[in-house]
């Protein structure tokens, strides 16, 4: 359970399309935040908002130089996140819905 709830606050970052966007661009490498800024119409409070959740759940850190910061992608976090991504979405032997397999409670097993 609680590898789901870190990666749900990855995809509920994700969730925002400015933020995806972000993201996006940081995949190019790292950028400065007025960079950022510039591609979007938004002011320097709303994207430190963005940036702030991103970095909160891990997807992008940040490291200061002067009076800017620049942002680039945790690429061990990214590597974690596709492989959460892949496993939820694949067929395994050990999945959530084989734990009881074969019995379903609201069933009666004479139908």
């Amino acid at each position: 359970m609680e590898d789901y709830l870190k990666y749900a606050k990855v995809f509920k970052a994700l969730g925002d399309p400015k933020r995806a966007m972000i993201v996006d661009m940081l995949s190019c490498g790292e950028l400065c935040a007025c960079m950022i800024l510039e591609k979007f119409e938004m002011s320097q409070s709303t994207l430190s908002h963005h940036m702030k959740l991103l970095c909160e759940c891990g997807l992008v850190k940040g490291r200061e130089q002067g009076k800017w910061t620049y942002y680039s992608l945790d690429t061990d976090i990214v590597g974690r996140i596709k492989q959460f991504l892949c496993g939820i979405t694949s067929d395994k032997e050990k999945c959530i819905c084989k734990e009881d397999a074969g019995y379903c409670k609201g069933c009666d097993e004479n139908e």
